[in-house]
């Protein structure tokens, strides 16, 4: 009995050592709960400080393609407003998409990689369905402090006035346009007009809602460059509302003004 006690004892203590050691390499890797280990992995994979990330603008959604050509195949829809890595990006203009130019960025989406326009593609998150300009802003300056947003009431009583404008840090025309026309609701069916055409072009809506008197996109151009895009809608019951998009140096100005008689 004494000598399996005297045995006993050194192999207690290379147990104990063992323990220690095993303790000591454990430590030394992780001093927190191995499941939230698990998710930070996760997050850092998916989206450190250097990944960029963009919005698909495109209201019927965005393709995402094999290949950096329009006719490869297509891996998936993106559905609007999905955000979407950039593997890499194509700052040459390739192509024109819908009276926008751009290239083929190589993206990441749902776990798979593949190329897609990026002239619906957009730094900046889309407006949700209800979300107000104001409220659009705020989130806006978040990410974004440059964003301006301004609201002012005017007119008389009998003929009250309000003027919204908000300012994007973005030098993109069609950028400011889907933004305007999610966060002010103007027909769908108005495409994002072409920098060529005429200088003066007015494009009328087709399927106008009930007692809507006015419905139209104006279109001002020079030397087939836009200046200016107007969505002017007047009801038979006396509410005008004008959105009009304008460049301001390397920003986009939207001012939306809505007049009560």
């Amino acid at each position: 009995m004494n000598t399996v006690k005297i045995l006993s004892l050194p192999l207690l203590s290379a147990i104990v050592l063992i323990s220690c050691k095993n303790a000591e390499e454990t430590n030394s890797i992780s001093a927190i709960d191995p499941i939230n280990d698990i998710a930070l992995a996760e997050v850092e994979t998916i989206e450190t400080t250097s990944d960029i990330f963009l919005y698909v603008t495109a209201y019927s959604g965005l393709t995402l393609r094999e290949y950096s050509n329009l006719q490869s195949e297509k891996l998936a829809i993106m559905p609007y407003g999905t955000k979407v890595k950039v593997i890499s990006v194509e700052k040459n203009p390739t192509m024109t998409v819908g009276g926008i130019k751009g290239g083929m960025n190589h993206i990441e989406f749902n776990h798979k990689k593949g190329f897609a326009f990026n002239g619906y593609l957009s730094k900046f998150f889309p407006p949700e369905s209800d979300i107000t300009a104001k409220g659009y802003a705020e989130d806006l300056q978040l990410l974004f402090p440059e964003v301006v947003f301004t609201e002012t009431n005017g007119g008389i009583a009998s003929k009250p006035t309000n003027t919204e404008i908000l300012i994007l840090p973005t030098n993109q025309w069609h950028e400011a346009f889907y933004i305007a026309q999610q966060l002010f609701e103007f027909p769908s069916e108005f495409y994002f007009p072409s920098q060529k055409g005429k200088d003066s072009q007015i494009i009328k809506d087709s399927k106008p809602k009930r007692d809507v008197w006015v419905s139209e996109l104006h279109i001002t151009r020079k030397d087939n460059v836009l200046s200016k895009i107007e969505y002017i809608y007047k009801t038979t019951k006396g509410f005008t509302s004008n959105v009009s998009i304008t460049k301001e140096g390397e920003a986009m100005k939207i001012s939306k003004t809505e007049i009560v008689e």
